[in-house]
């Protein structure tokens, strides 16, 4: 079964191919950070119309690198939800009209169940059950993962995603965007001189809040005389704040689970400290932590195509209605 993967969720144009027996035959990305840079952040008119312009052009890019036809496609995966309604409509629209041209099935994929499967594309694939840590722009989740589409959320952010306070930090320091990116090439350079919190930590549960610790660096950010060294050492301290805050809920899931697999995936999965942290804290747990390649962290075909075939070989598929969510909580998923 060929599976078409299209992501149209924000700000990158992502199409992929995936062969359960061949593996991942193709994948193209259009980021499209220029487009969106000297607005300091995504402007979803720009990013719908961005994605009219791009998306059928990589769609035959992807065919020819995989050496592929339309009629070798047996079924298409697209993202609806969540993300930006006018770029997941462009998915979707596309998707729909190609399912109905070349008479094939076409499955509407959650985009965090994307991320959250995106790891099972590699070689050495995690195991299942295990418990994964989603981090994304605007998503922060912990998921116990008993099979594919069994999913059962352990904790979420009560308030913005540790992306989100990645980027609010990032512009406050005054860095470009992407922020999240730019703030930890920053935090290279600092020193420990700032303390901050580690949100809700210091109580039982496994939900996460951001807001109070974006306060605090707000507050220390003014005081300070805002030298490139103070922002350094900002960017330092926070970085190591969310990083901690992160992996003591990690600890905290894998003992309540009784597991010892964690899967961290989404675009701040990225992030350098945020994976040592995580690391150490497996290796004393004599735990295994599994991510994604790099360019399957950020938003990619790839994990879309997977998911998909992965739904429609348990014989899911969507009438010719166009199905997009901006808002699409996980427990809402039908199971596999």
């Amino acid at each position: 079964m060929h599976v078409l993967g299209i992501e149209t969720s924000c700000d990158e144009t992502a199409v992929a191919i995936y062969h359960p027996q061949k593996g991942l035959m193709a994948h193209v990305l259009h980021s499209q950070i220029a487009t969106h840079n000297e607005y300091g952040g995504v402007v979803p008119e720009l990013a719908s119309r961005d994605h009219v312009r791009k998306l059928l052009p990589l769609i035959g890019r992807v065919l020819q690198d995989g050496k592929l036809t339309g009629a070798d496609i047996d079924g298409i995966a697209y993202t609806a939800g969540p993300g930006l309604m006018g770029a997941l409509l462009v998915g979707a629209a596309t998707a729909r009209s190609l399912a109905w041209a070349w008479n094939i099935p076409a499955i509407a994929v959650h985009h965090m169940e994307g991320h959250l499967l995106a790891p099972m594309l590699e070689d050495d694939a995690p195991a299942l059950p295990f418990v994964a840590l989603l981090i994304s722009g605007g998503h922060t989740l912990l998921i116990e993962v008993s099979a594919i589409g069994r999913y059962r959320l352990l904790g979420e952010t009560l308030d913005d995603a540790a992306g989100e306070a990645f980027d609010k930090t990032a512009k406050l320091l005054g860095l470009s965007y992407p922020g999240g990116p730019a703030l930890s090439r920053l935090a290279e350079t600092g020193k420990p001189r700032f303390q901050f919190p580690r949100p809700m930590t210091d109580r039982p549960g496994l939900d996460f809040s951001f807001s109070g610790l974006k306060t605090s660096v707000l507050n220390t950010f003014n005081n300070s005389k805002q030298t490139t060294q103070d922002k350094a050492d900002i960017a330092f301290a926070f970085q190591q704040a969310i990083a901690e805050t992160l992996t003591i809920k990690c600890h905290r899931a894998l003992q309540q689970t009784g597991l010892k697999t964690l899967v961290v995936a989404g675009g701040v999965s990225a992030n350098t400290a945020i994976r040592q942290q995580l690391g150490t804290m497996t290796t004393a747990e004599h735990a295994r932590i599994y991510f994604p390649r790099p360019e399957f962290c950020t938003d990619n075909g790839a994990m879309i195509a997977y998911a998909g075939y992965q739904r429609l070989k348990a014989g899911q598929s969507q009438d010719l209605t166009l199905f997009a969510r901006p808002r699409w909580p996980m427990a809402q998923l039908l199971s596999v």
